[in-house]
């Protein structure tokens, strides 16, 4: 299961990265909307690019955070951590509904970290919980 939980975190990487990705370009076109609303000359489309641009903006930064949010759990998969499992159980839940590879991110995690075994791997060692 320790290969499982390492892949899923190599996965969340993935995921987060390509959604900064589409984050960084929606906000590139945002700003290019919004060049046009910032233009003198064209006042007929000055609405549609403004809306268009804050259109963008905000689909950029919900994937900025998107992205960011499972760069973090990665991370805390990768250190076993149980705040990680339950943030990821969270995303996995969301991410069943982007589909087709959100889907499988989020069936694989929900597999793995709901599993017994899966639980195991993120409880602390008896030396741990002594201390």
């Amino acid at each position: 299961m320790e290969r499982h939980v390492r892949l899923l975190g190599i996965l969340a990487v993935v995921w987060g990265a390509l959604a900064a990705l589409v984050g960084v370009s929606m906000l590139l076109l945002g700003a290019g909307a919004w060049s046009l609303v910032a233009n003198p000359d064209a006042e007929a489309v000055s609405l549609a690019a403004g809306l268009t641009a804050a259109v963008f903006a905000s689909v950029g930064v919900f994937s900025l955070v998107w992205g960011a949010v499972h760069l973090w759990v990665a991370v805390q998969l990768r250190r076993r951590q149980p705040l990680g499992r339950i943030v990821m159980l969270g995303l996995a839940v969301i991410n069943l509904l982007v589909f087709p590879f959100g889907t499988a991110l989020g069936g694989y995690a929900l597999w793995i970290l709901l599993s017994n075994d899966g639980r195991h791997v993120f409880e602390p060692l008896p030396s741990e919980a002594i201390r």
